[in-house]
C-alpha cells in the first residue's frame, strides 16, 4: 500500500531536483487534513475531474460549434489531449506528472461557450468591471463558483495548481497576474509544459478537424515544409494505407516530432542553466521549456496557415460573429431584468453585483445550453 509519505519518498528518488515536489507545496488557502494515499496534486486532479465545470467542457466549442458534428474536438477532448501530451513531456523531463496533469485538466475550466468569440464578447461587455479573462475566470470557478464542500467555497486547490491556472499562456491565452500568486515569478516548469502542450494540441488537432471539415485540404498542407517532409517520409514507409489512415499517421508523427524536440531542447537548456531546485526555475527571467530554433521555424508557417485558412475561414467567422450576438443579446436581457435569471443564480446578486453574476452565468453555459436559452428569450413560440 503506497501511503502519502511513501509517495513523497518516491518523488525525491524519481523526480529531478528542479521538479515541483508535493512536499514543497505552499498548501491550500483553507487548511485541510491531507489524504493518506494521495499526494496533494493527485487530490487536486481528482477534484477537478469531479467538478461540474469540467463536465461542461464536453459541450463547449473548440473551433466548431457543437451542433456541427460529434466528430469534432470539444473543450473536453482538447483538455484530455493537452493532459496526455503534457504528461509525456513531464515524464521525459522527470518533472511532477501529477501537478502537470492537474494544471492541464484545469486550464480551460473558465472558457465561455462558443470558444474565443464568447470570451471576446464577455470581455467587451465587462470592460467597465475589469473585463473578462478566462484564466482569471478559471480561478474564480475553482475558488468560488464550484460548491462541493460545507467548510469552504470552491474546491480549495493547492497554491501551485492555482498559480498554474492563472499564469497559463499560449498563442491563444494571455497569462493573468493576481496578488498572492507571485506575479513577479516565472511559472513552474510544470506550468510551462502545459502552455506548450496546449499549443501542440491546438495546432495538430485543429489540422485534423480542418481536414475533416473540408475547410483545408492536403494539397494546401503540402506547401508547408514540416507537413511535406513528414508526408514524403510516410509515403516511403507506408505505401498501402488509405488517405484517412495516412492523415492520422502524419498528425501523430507531427505531435511526436514536436514533443521529442521540446524535451531534448529543454533538457539542454536546463543543463546549461545548472538548475538545482524549482526555485531556480521560477527565478529565471524567461521560460525554460521551449522548442529548438529549427522547430520554431518549422512551426511558424503551420501556425500562419491555420490562422489564414481555418480560423479566418468564412464559416468560422460567421459562426463567431453569430455567437457574439447571442451573448451580447442575452447579457443585455439578464442585466436589464435580473429576475429572468434562475433563482439559484439570483441568490448571488447582492453579494457580487448584477453584471458579475450575469457574466458568471453566461460563462458557465455550454454551447447547447446557450442556444436553448437564446431561443427561450427571443423566439416567441419557444417555451420558456
Amino acid at each position: 500500500m503506497l501511503t502519502q509519505k511513501e509517495i513523497r519518498k518516491s518523488e525525491e528518488i524519481l523526480l529531478a531536483p528542479y521538479a515541483m515536489k508535493s512536499c514543497h507545496s505552499r498548501g491550500r488557502f483553507y487548511p485541510e487534513k491531507e489524504h493518506p494515499y494521495r499526494s496533494v496534486y493527485q487530490r487536486d486532479r481528482d477534484r477537478i475531474i469531479h467538478s461540474a465545470a469540467f463536465r461542461r467542457l464536453e459541450y463547449k466549442t473548440q473551433v466548431f460549434v457543437i451542433h456541427e458534428g460529434d466528430y469534432y474536438r470539444t473543450r473536453l477532448t482538447h483538455t484530455l489531449e493537452v493532459a496526455q501530451i503534457a504528461r509525456t513531456i513531464a515524464a521525459g523531463l522527470k518533472l511532477n506528472i501529477d501537478l502537470t496533469e492537474a494544471i492541464a485538466l484545469a486550464h480551460d475550466l473558465g472558457h465561455t461557450p462558443f470558444g474565443h468569440s464568447g470570451e471576446d464578447a464577455l470581455n467587451e461587455l465587462m470592460k467597465r468591471e475589469g473585463g473578462f479573462n478566462h484564466n482569471l475566470h478559471s480561478l474564480r470557478v475553482v475558488d468560488v463558483l464550484e460548491q462541493r464542500y460545507p467548510d469552504f467555497p470552491g474546491i480549495n486547490l493547492t497554491w501551485e495548481v492555482r498559480e498554474g491556472i492563472v499564469k497559463h499562456s499560449s498563442a491563444f491565452d494571455k497569462a493573468a497576474s493576481i496578488k498572492g500568486l507571485a506575479p513577479e515569478e516565472m511559472p513552474t516548469l510544470e506550468t510551462q509544459i502545459v502552455d506548450i502542450a496546449d499549443e501542440i494540441a491546438y495546432d495538430n488537432h485543429d489540422l485534423d478537424d480542418g481536414l475533416t471539415s473540408g475547410m483545408i485540404t492536403e494539397e494546401d498542407l503540402k506547401k508547408l515544409p514540416i507537413w511535406n517532409k513528414l508526408c514524403l517520409g510516410m509515403d516511403k514507409r507506408q505505401k498501402k494505407v488509405n488517405d484517412e489512415m495516412k492523415k492520422y499517421l502524419i498528425i501523430r508523427s507531427l505531435i511526436d516530432t514536436q514533443v521529442t524536440d521540446l524535451i531534448r531542447e529543454t533538457e539542454e537548456i536546463i543543463r546549461k542553466l545548472k538548475l538545482k531546485s524549482h526555485e531556480d526555475a521560477k527565478r529565471h527571467d524567461s521560460k525554460i521549456v521551449t522548442f529548438s530554433r529549427q522547430m520554431m521555424q518549422l512551426r511558424m508557417p503551420l501556425r500562419r496557415f491555420l490562422m489564414e485558412k481555418l480560423y479566418h475561414h468564412y464559416r468560422v467567422v460567421r459562426m463567431s460573429d453569430k455567437a457574439k450576438r447571442f451573448i451580447e443579446n442575452m447579457f443585455g436581457v439578464y442585466v436589464s431584468r435580473p429576475e429572468a435569471l434562475p433563482p439559484h443564480v439570483q441568490m448571488r446578486l447582492k453579494r457580487d453585483g448584477v453584471k458579475r453574476v450575469v457574466c458568471d452565468y453566461i460563462a458557465g453555459m455550454t454551447d447547447r445550453y446557450a442556444l436553448d436559452e437564446y431561443k427561450k428569450l427571443f423566439e416567441p413560440y419557444q417555451k420558456v
